[in-house]
Parts: C-alpha cells; structure tokens; sequence
C-alpha cells in the first residue's frame, strides 16, 4: 500500500510541475488564437502524462527496454493529441469567425443571421442569444423610424396650424390699427379667440414635452371614477350641445382609483372633445366605467359616432401628430391630444387602447385600482 501512494506522490508532482508551466503558458498566450490555446492544453495534458510517468520510471528503476516503450507511447499520443488539438481548433476559431462575419450586420444596419453549419453549445448559445438582440435592434429601428416620422408631420402640421391663426391675428391688428375695421369689437373678440388657440396649442406642446422628459409630477389621491367621470362630462357638455351630440354616461360603477384627478381629468376631457368633435349631429357619445377582467383595473371607454378608424391607422392614433384620415377624422388641433392621453394614462401606470365598434370607434382607458 506505501508503493502505490508513493507511486501517486512522484506522478502527481511531476504532472503538477507540468500543469503549472501550461497554465504559465496560457497566460503568456491568452490574446491569441483559441487554436493555440487547445494546442498548449492538449500539449500538457500529453507532458503532463509524460512527466508523471517518466518521474514514476525513474524513482522504480525501469530498464531502459522499458523506459523506451513508455516513451514511444506518449510520444504516439502527443502526436494525434496535438493533431487533434489543432483541427478541432481550426474548426472552432473558424465557425467564431462566420459568427464574427455574421455579427457585423448590427452596425451596417441589418439583421443578424446565424451561420450555417452545426457550433458548440456555448456558441450555439451566443448565436441564439445575437439572433434575439437583433430582433430587439429591428423593433426599435422601426419605432425609431415611426417616431422620426411622426415628428416631421407634427413640425409640418404645427407649422401650418401657427401661420393661420398668426396671418388672421395680423390682419385683424392692421385694420384696427388703420381704422377700417368696419367692427372693432368683433374683431377684439377674434383675436381673443385665436390667442387663446394658441396658447392651448403651446400648452398642449409644454404637456407633451413634459411627458417626454419624464418631468410629469402627479400628485396622486384616492377618488371615485364615478366622480372623475361626472365631472368630465360636466364640463363638456356645453360643447355637446353646440354639436348637438347626447352625452350618455348611465354604465359608471363607483370604483376607487388613486390619480391625478386634475391629469386624468385632462385625459377624459381630451377624450370627450375628440368624440364629441368627430360624431355628428344627433349622434351619441357613450361613456362607462367597469372593473378590469382580471380584477386588477379599472376600464374606463368613451365610445363615440366617428364611423371607424381605418385598420391601418389603428396602431398610430396614440401617436405624436397623427390626425387620422380626414375623411373620417378632420383633423382638429395639432394632433397633440391622444398622445397626451397615453403619455398621462402611462404614468399612472395604466395603458391606453382603441377599437372600432358598430358606427364608431370606443376608446379604453385601464387605470390600477386604488391600493394595487
């Protein structure tokens, strides 16, 4: 039994000097080729054999008839280890490099597609793991691009929007000035109409810049929806009947929420005045209020007469600018509104839906409940 542990003491200390002078080696050469690093691996793997059995060999006194077999057989596996060590190597850095190759379609800007061929675990994984961050890169290339989009037609329709009202305020300053305004009064009431346009439009802007910026201070408090929701409709039932549109609002559960009623009172008004604006005379603007399927919300919808959104225009209402096919939607404002709902609605950690209904489109706001 004392040969056998001395035999593992004398193959376990030349093995270890071995080993120590390739993890040295590895060192010195981890900047280079992994096909060098299999080799030196494989090559102490085989000197590490060597070593042990060679310091075996000289402390039992082997004759030299046996030294030289044992010899020639490490010498044998060295060879076709190392020769295996470098294909296997070979193969390797070469499917790293098409996966290189593959990889350098992020920054040209298209899409990652994995090499052909079969690849280690760890490099199938990396392949899988590229394959889903370029999917992530094409989804936020293309809000990017919608984005970038919306921002032109919201500068254009923006532009447009300010150069008609400031032409008429203009004109209407001259011919006060001159004093051939056959109706001063009148025309001091239009100016006052048209400068309290625009400062709603520049107070729309600042909202919508506050939202972007994440600067939205909301000042949260327990209220009844029910309340939230009569309120609404109080204040926008005198457009309502300039339309000669019915306001119905008789589907609304007492539910507890925990908002800002002044921002979710902007929402629903916002809300209220594209219906009422888009539905004809004698048409009905339908508002309810319900708990959530899943028991953790509350919906609130405001359902109106508009005749439908096209399908195609459907994933971009909520989106700075839009305004919608003018000859469903005419466009009113600077399509600043429904952005602001979904910027506020957001924030409050609700989200903010559309769809078309029989003759119209319902619009769905889902709000936590209060305490959730």
């Amino acid at each position: 039994m004392q040969d056998i542990l001395l035999i593992a003491l004398f193959a376990f200390a030349g093995a270890a000097c071995v080993g120590l002078l390739g993890a040295l080696a590895l060192r010195l050469l981890r900047h280079r080729s992994l096909t060098v690093s299999l080799t030196v691996v494989a090559a102490v793997a085989v000197l590490a054999m060597l070593a042990g059995t060679l310091a075996v060999a000289w402390e039992m006194f082997l004759s030299r008839h046996d030294l030289n077999v044992v010899m020639i057989v490490v010498a044998m596996a060295a060879v076709v280890s190392l020769a295996t060590a470098l294909l296997l190597g070979r193969w390797v850095v070469a499917r790293s490099q098409a996966l290189t190759v593959a990889a350098r379609s992020f920054g040209d800007g298209g899409s990652f597609a994995a090499p052909a061929g079969h690849g280690t675990a760890e490099l199938a994984a990396l392949s899988r793991e590229l394959e889903a961050t370029s999917a992530k890169l094409d989804a936020s290339r293309e809000r990017e691009r919608a984005l970038e989009s919306s921002r032109r037609e919201l500068v254009a329709w923006i532009s447009h929007d300010l150069r008609t009202p400031l032409a008429g305020l203009r004109a209407m300053a001259e011919a006060l000035e001159d004093g051939v305004a056959a109706d001063p009064d009148r025309y001091l009431r239009q100016i006052r109409m048209e400068v309290e346009h625009l400062n709603s439009m520049v107070g729309d802007l600042f909202e919508l810049s506050r939202i972007h910026a994440g600067s939205l201070a909301l000042t949260p408090s327990r209220i009844s929806v029910y309340d939230l929701v009569g309120d609404a409709l109080a204040g926008v039932d005198p457009l309502a009947r300039e339309h000669g549109v019915r306001l119905v609002g008789d589907r609304i559960d007492a539910l507890p929420v925990e908002v800002d009623s002044k921002e979710m009172s902007r929402v629903l008004g916002n809300l209220l005045i594209n219906a009422i604006r888009r539905t004809p005379a004698d048409g009905t603007v339908a508002v309810a209020a319900h708990r959530s399927p899943d028991g953790d919300g509350v919906v609130v919808s405001v359902t109106d007469g508009c005749g439908g959104i096209p399908e195609e225009d459907l994933p971009r209402v909520f989106d700075t600018g839009w305004r919608g096919n003018h000859a469903r939607t005419p466009p009113a404002g600077a399509g600043l509104g429904l952005a602001i709902v979904r910027g506020i609605v957001e924030a409050h950690r609700g989200r903010a839906a559309v769809r078309n209904v029989v003759g119209g489109c319902c619009f769905e706001v889902t709000l936590p409940t209060a305490g959730s």
